[in-house]
């Protein structure tokens, strides 16, 4: 069933977990989510980037009605959430290809400027009754304005919150996107002091590459919003690869794409289960 992202986030903040947020790249993303999430018996946000849309030839509609139409037959709380997103146009898009939230991104831009954008951007969504999640800070592994090792400062962090108006904000603690191993350690006492100042909810992203135990303690700190992605890709990728090398005359698409399908929900009831109550799975 269909949920708004803020009131997943506010019930597993609530309930001292986190919500666990995967990143649809295919239909077969969207459902894998959904079946982890469902075994688990636990929410999940869905989530549609930027990036993602581009890989769809740039039209959102198409993914996004398919999203949605797995997320509604859940039986499940589910959300849809537009990722990263730094197009004006395609943020215009969301409230109606169904999502209820946004991540806005203008990390990239100074300070002043990146106040300026997600300030706007906060109007319009709210118009739309959008919950808008954003970065200050930069997160580790894209280059440029994710540059490996930066760190959010509470202080700035705190009256970026207060000068945009945004639901929620994306932190830069010591995780990285597009991490392949889970050897990132993040900075713990950093995330308290956030938590102490930032009056709204705070997002890990970059977190496949963040160890279970890591996890817990981030969740235990304040983290409420867990982005996942890489981990899904892994699994997918993975079991394709290997089906693919034991039957190597296999033609028939479904018979790999089920199998991964499996592989990514076995991923997200998992990740799912460390985030619901910081406490690692036998």
């Amino acid at each position: 069933m269909l949920a708004p992202t803020g009131e997943l986030v506010a019930a597993a903040l609530a309930g001292g977990g986190a919500v666990g947020a995967f990143n649809v790249i295919t239909i077969e993303h969207a459902e894998a989510i959904v079946a982890g999430a469902e075994e688990a018996r636990l929410p999940v946000i869905l989530q549609i980037s930027e990036n993602a849309v581009r890989f769809h030839h740039g039209r959102l509609a198409p993914i996004a009605a398919a999203t949605r139409a797995i997320a509604a037959a859940s039986s499940v709380s589910v959300a849809l959430h537009l990722d990263h997103v730094e197009s004006d146009e395609l943020l215009a898009q969301a409230a109606a290809n169904g999502f209820g939230s946004v991540m806005y991104d203008a990390s990239r831009l100074a300070y002043a400027e990146n106040v300026a954008a997600t300030s706007a951007a906060v109007r319009n969504c709210r118009a739309q009754g959008l919950w808008v999640e954003s970065e200050l800070g930069e997160i580790g592994g894209k280059g440029g304005a994710h540059a490996k090792g930066a760190r959010t400062d509470p202080g700035e962090a705190a009256a970026f919150v207060a000068a945009t108006g945004v639901d929620a904000l994306a932190v830069a603690v010591g995780s990285s996107h597009a991490m392949v191993t889970r050897s990132a350690r993040l900075d713990h006492e950093l995330i308290a002091r956030l938590a102490a100042v930032v009056p709204v909810p705070l997002v890990l992203h970059g977190s496949s590459g963040v160890p279970d135990d890591e996890l817990t303690r981030a969740v235990r700190g304040g983290m409420a919003k867990i982005n996942i992605g890489t981990a899904l890709n892994t699994a997918f990728t993975g079991t394709v690869r290997a089906t693919l090398g034991d039957e190597p005359d296999l033609i028939d698409p479904r018979r790999y794409l089920a199998s991964a399908r499996v592989a990514m929900a076995v991923t997200v009831s998992t990740a799912l289960r460390v985030l619901k109550s910081g406490v690692i799975p036998a």
